[in-house]
């Protein structure tokens, strides 16, 4: 197992609320991607506080050879340890009041991989033979307009609506998750990302950078690279 991870603050936003982080556990590959919201100091303090929260929940409770039922309820325990720890201190702190985060995680194990989401980062798997295709489902008020048939994927990109969330982590006492469970082969990749790539790039795009780009260790370069 290869990780490779990058965050950027952009050209828009003055402070980078993306945090992104990656474990090695006994048997186990931890990945987790955040993308903050909440004003200056708070969007990132929300994303920091989930991503080390989740991390901290399934390095104490995984253990060797748990089945994938185990495993999602470690994943689901973690979000919702995530989700708790952000809303207290958004309660607690004046300044904080309302900052969240989204939230998409993967735990590989064996030849399994179970991916979580709460909000629209999203998580992607490509294969060489099959090409990208993308695994979570957007909480999202523009995710219901393609369900429905009322907008394309593509008017999806650059509706005006697009950064207007229906779930998060830290709003309120309880979050929802999804969760997927995928088998994993040799030469597989699964990309975790922000709207900061999605808004910007292509499935067809970020396909062609991690399949077809040349070097895999440049691959994330180059996807940012196209994000700006």
């Amino acid at each position: 197992m290869k990780i490779w991870q990058k965050t950027d603050q952009g050209a828009v936003r003055k402070e980078n609320q993306d945090i992104c982080a990656a474990e090695q556990l006994d048997q186990y590959t931890l990945a987790v991607v955040c993308d903050g919201m909440g004003g200056p100091g708070g969007g990132r303090l929300a994303s920091t506080m989930a991503v080390e929260t989740f991390l901290d929940a399934c390095q104490e409770n995984l253990r060797t050879g748990m089945d994938a039922q185990e495993v999602r309820q470690v994943a689901d325990f973690a979000i919702a340890a995530a989700n708790r720890a952000v809303h207290h201190r958004s309660k607690t702190e004046p300044g904080l009041r309302g900052m969240g985060t989204t939230l998409v995680s993967v735990v590989t194990w064996n030849d399994q991989a179970l991916v979580s989401n709460v909000g629209d980062s999203r998580a992607y798997l490509i294969r060489p033979e099959e090409g990208i295709s993308r695994v979570t489902r957007d909480h999202s008020l523009v995710e219901r307009l393609v369900e429905m048939g009322n907008i394309t994927e593509e008017q999806a990109r650059c509706h005006p609506d697009r950064n207007l969330i229906t779930r998060a982590l830290g709003p309120e006492e309880d979050a929802l998750s999804d969760s997927y469970l995928l088998h994993m082969k040799a030469g597989d990749y699964l990309l975790l990302c922000t709207d900061g790539l999605i808004e910007t790039a292509t499935d067809q795009e970020m396909e062609q950078e991690i399949l077809h780009g040349g070097d895999l260790n440049g691959c994330l370069d180059r996807l940012l690279a196209l994000s700006k």
